[in-house]
């Protein structure tokens, strides 16, 4: 997938699903979807957090975090998160979008917005919070059928998913976060995952 044909696609389609009921005590939150073109392919770029971390620890993530007094937006939030995290400087990332807010069961609600990058943007992870940054294809992830949901009542949601990579497992947050992406992207296959208990 290129970055046109991701873009047409996303713009194409409105929002799937209707806002969610979110109750007030939630702390807002937001994160970056990092994508850039190489080679004429589209990547995501995501990072595994480092295992030294009180929360998550070692788990696969976006970069991003809570909302801070003085962020003036969760816009704000989602480029100070990203720039201290992988070190990408704030003007270097063109916001294309936004998906609905995420409501996770730590009682943060995450407002996830995707950007164009440029690949030749140096990253540099913070080691104190980022174990490493690597990449997968947009269109691994965008691919439902590639997706694994074992179905349970958690939280606010009935499966929880899990798209494997490589060595690598994606899951919770994140991998909630890119199949509602991948929804989005491709609304025709929302129903394609492949169970694990059903």
């Amino acid at each position: 997938m290129t970055r046109e044909e991701f873009l047409q696609r996303f713009q194409l389609h409105a929002p799937r699903q209707a806002p969610r009921r979110v109750p007030q005590r939630f702390r807002p939150a937001a994160v970056l979807i990092p994508l850039w073109e190489r080679d004429g392919k589209l990547e995501l770029v995501l990072t595994q957090r480092s295992t030294s971390l009180r929360h998550h620890a070692g788990q696969i993530s976006f970069p991003g975090g809570r909302q801070e007094p003085d962020d003036a937006s969760l816009w704000e939030t989602a480029l100070r998160e990203t720039e201290e995290e992988i070190g990408l400087p704030r003007d270097a990332v063109e916001c294309i979008g936004q998906l609905q807010d995420y409501p996770v069961i730590s009682n943060f609600i995450i407002r996830p917005y995707v950007g164009f990058i440029d690949p030749v943007t140096p990253l540099q992870a913070d080691p104190n919070e980022v174990a490493e940054i690597f990449t997968v294809p947009v269109a691994h992830v965008l691919h439902q059928q590639g997706h694994f949901a074992y179905r349970m009542q958690r939280f606010l949601y009935d499966r929880v998913y899990f798209i494997p990579y490589q060595h690598r497992n994606i899951w919770g947050a994140t991998a909630g976060i890119l199949r509602e992406l991948a929804d989005h992207v491709y609304p025709e296959r929302h129903s394609l995952y492949r169970s694990l208990n059903e």
